[in-house]
């Protein structure tokens, strides 16, 4: 390479590693001559020398579902443009092949983003390196690390209170897993907006936050007595499926039960009706982590600090709020209601009005910071 770029085998190696002055004329006939070689860095061989190897590691509970495409799509745009790569693995909820995992990660990742309901801290530092820099998402962590939370508790908050505002009373809840702390401070939300209301009483039926799940709730939320008027499910996933099996059997959505999620996974906008939802910014996650990664990798800093995310309550038709709108009585000459109000019930409005308001994407959205 250097006999070829006609300079010393230091100046090749500042372009190559991008450290120290290399005048720019050099630097060109360099970049010529690593393109008419074809030349590719060796990886293991430059991880020996930098003792880096520009890879991330991502460890999640599954590699299926919108919600963890979405997520590794945000980290993995996020690394690409600092020039790393990722190795990502899936737990499966089993704590063994978790173990395994992070030991076979060791020495071929730099920095660990991890997501995993039933992980404590103590198995990260016995099977990771002293001072190893990892990110948590959405994880009990208990402060050993840093760690990035998505507020679920705000979130099953607002949606319950804005299926109150509708006039709901008997409002199921279909839960995630046991175990899962997302679940748990859904649930948790759920339970919290249900109890300012005296004559609302919480109805849970657990899943799993897989699409079966949901699908299989429906016969058992079908069967209550009295029937539910609006079911809110913990996560989209479960919500389709709950969706397809009220239309198998012959179920309205939204005008004989109103239905919800959380997340406002891409498809979630598509499915008919819309679904409400709350959103949570997911590929914004993603790269949060990342830069909070790469961030602790430049400087070495172990901070341990906490974050939690803000949600979106998005209002669609699944839970029949436009079609309440719609019912609104005309209002007099020179007083029209306005596009905004004609898709919204403005008495929902009124009862969340602290929390801050926008039209996007076909629904309404109500922030909770």
């Amino acid at each position: 390479m250097a006999r070829q770029a006609g300079v010393s085998v230091a100046s090749v190696s500042r372009v190559l590693n991008d450290k120290g002055p290399v005048r720019e004329e050099t630097r060109r006939r360099i970049r010529r001559a690593i393109e008419k070689l074809r030349y590719v860095p060796h990886g293991l061989a430059r991880s020996l020398i930098t003792r880096k190897t520009h890879t991330l590691g991502v460890l999640l509970p599954d590699l299926f579902g919108e919600f963890f495409s979405e997520l590794i799509r945000g980290i993995d745009l996020a690394a690409r443009k600092r020039g790393y790569h990722l190795i990502v693995s899936g737990s499966h909820g089993d704590r063994s092949e978790t173990q395994a995992v992070l030991r076979a990660m060791r020495g071929r990742v730099d920095g660990l983003i991890v997501l995993s309901a039933d992980l404590d801290a103590g198995t990260l530092q016995t099977n990771l390196p002293s001072g190893f820099p990892v990110i948590l998402l959405n994880s009990d962590g208990r402060g050993a690390f840093d760690a990035i939370r998505v507020d679920n508790f705000g979130g099953a908050f607002q949606m319950v209170r804005h299926l109150i505002a509708l006039g709901h009373r008997r409002i199921a809840f279909l839960t995630g897993p046991s175990k899962n702390y997302d679940a748990r401070e859904r649930l948790r939300g759920y339970r919290r907006g249900l109890g300012r209301v005296a004559s609302a009483r919480p109805v849970t039926i657990p899943g799993d936050f897989r699409e079966e799940a949901g699908y299989r709730a429906a016969a058992r939320i079908l069967r209550l007595k009295p029937l539910p008027t609006a079911v809110f499910a913990a996560n989209d996933a479960m919500a389709i499926g709950l969706l397809c099996a009220f239309r198998e059997h012959h179920v309205r959505v939204p005008e004989e039960i109103a239905l919800t999620g959380f997340d406002d996974i891409p498809i979630a906008r598509f499915l008919t009706p819309p679904l409400t939802t709350v959103r949570v910014p997911i590929a914004d996650l993603g790269a949060q982590a990342t830069a909070r990664l790469l961030h602790a990798l430049e400087t070495r800093e172990n901070t341990r600090r906490s974050e939690t995310v803000p949600t979106t309550l998005v209002v669609r038709s699944s839970c029949g709020a436009l079609l309440r709108a719609r019912a609104v009585p005309r209002a007099p000459r020179g007083n029209p209601i306005s596009s905004d109000q004609s898709q919204n019930d403005s008495k929902t409005l009124k009862t969340v009005s602290r929390f801050s308001t926008s039209s996007k994407e076909g629904g309404h959205e109500m922030q909770n910071g």
